[in-house]
C-alpha cells in the first residue's frame, strides 16, 4: 500500500494558482500549501503578490511575469522548471491564464513537455455570471473590448448577433463610454448586470437595461473594477444594432459568416437593409 502525501508539490511542475479577487478568506487550503512549498512564484505584479504572501506568512522568491516581459521571463521560468524546480503562477487577482499573459506560459510549457496543473479558485467572470440573473447554461467571455474605434465597433457588431450571455471586463474610467457603445449597437432594452467590488464589503450588483444603466451612470461616478454580464440576443440583427453594409452581397456574406442558415441570413439582411426577402433570395441564388 502506497503512502503518498496528499497534494504533494513536485519538482518540474508549473502550478496555476487562483488567488482571491477581493476577500482573502476565499483562498483555498491547497493554494496555501502549494504557495508555501514551490521553489518560486511567478507573479503579474510582484508587489501585490508579496503583500498576499506576507499576509499568509509565506516567504518565497518572486519572478516578475507580465505582458511586456513574458517572452524573456517565460523562457527563464521554463528553463528552471526543466531543471527540476517547481513554480506557482499567480495573477493580481483571480485565476491566471484567463485574459492574462499566463496563457502564453502554459502554452510554452505544453510545447516543451513541462507538466502544468491548475488549482481551481476565485474567478471574477464566473462570480459575476452567477449573480447576474441572466442565462448561465451557455455564455461567452470577451474580456476587455478593443480600444481602437474600428476594431471595437466590429467586435460589438458581432456581439449584437451573439445569442449567448456574454461577459466583459471594464475599468471605471471607461465604463460610461462602453455603456454608450453597447446601447448604440445592441439597443437600449438589452438586459445587463453590472458587478463591482465582488466579494468585498461594498459588493454591488445592478441588474438593469443598457438604456437605464447609461442614464444612471450619467450622474453616478463609476468606482472600482466592473464585470459586465450582458443578455444574449436573438441571433439576428435587432433594432438599434446599426450594422452598416456597402451592398446586399456584403450583408449576406456577413450573416452567413456568422454561422447562420441561408434563410436566417436572408431574414437578418432584409431587416438590416430594408429590402424584401425575395430580392435578397434572388441575389443569394445568383451568387
Amino acid at each position: 500500500m502506497r503512502n503518498e502525501e496528499k497534494n504533494k508539490v513536485i519538482g518540474g511542475v508549473l502550478y496555476i494558482v487562483a488567488t482571491p479577487i477581493g476577500n482573502l478568506a476565499d483562498i483555498s487550503e491547497r493554494a496555501l500549501k502549494v504557495l508555501s512549498e514551490v521553489d518560486f512564484v511567478a507573479a503579474e505584479d510582484t508587489r501585490n503578490s508579496l503583500r498576499l504572501l506576507t499576509h499568509f506568512g509565506i516567504s518565497k522568491p518572486l519572478v516578475s511575469y507580465y505582458e511586456h516581459n513574458k517572452r524573456e521571463k517565460g523562457e527563464e521560468i521554463v528553463s528552471r522548471l526543466a531543471a527540476g524546480e517547481s513554480c506557482a503562477l499567480v495573477t493580481d487577482a483571480g485565476t491566471p491564464a484567463i485574459s492574462d499573459p499566463g496563457e502564453d506560459l502554459v502554452r510554452l510549457c505544453a510545447d516543451r513537455g513541462i507538466t502544468v496543473t491548475s488549482l481551481p479558485g476565485a474567478c471574477a467572470m464566473i462570480t459575476a455570471l452567477t449573480l447576474s440573473a441572466l442565462p448561465t447554461s451557455r455564455f461567452v467571455f470577451e474580456g476587455f473590448l478593443p480600444v481602437a474605434k474600428k476594431e471595437r465597433r466590429e467586435r460589438l457588431e458581432r456581439l449584437a448577433l451573439e445569442e449567448r450571455t456574454f461577459i466583459l471586463h471594464e475599468a471605471p474610467h471607461k465604463l460610461r463610454t462602453t455603456l454608450a457603445d453597447l446601447k448604440e449597437i445592441l439597443g437600449a432594452e438589452r438586459k445587463i448586470s453590472l458587478c463591482r467590488e465582488l466579494t468585498k464589503l461594498n459588493e454591488e450588483v445592478c441588474r438593469t437595461t443598457l438604456g437605464d444603466a447609461g442614464e444612471m451612470y450619467s450622474s453616478k461616478e463609476p468606482r472600482g473594477e466592473y464585470v459586465l454580464v450582458v443578455e444574449g440576443g436573438s441571433g439576428i440583427a435587432e433594432k438599434g444594432s446599426h450594422i452598416s453594409f456597402d451592398s446586399p452581397e456584403e450583408a449576406l456574406e456577413y450573416f452567413l459568416g456568422q454561422g447562420m442558415s441561408k434563410n436566417d441570413a436572408i431574414k437578418a439582411a432584409a431587416k438590416e437593409l430594408g429590402m424584401s426577402r425575395n430580392e435578397l433570395y434572388g441575389i443569394l441564388i445568383g451568387k
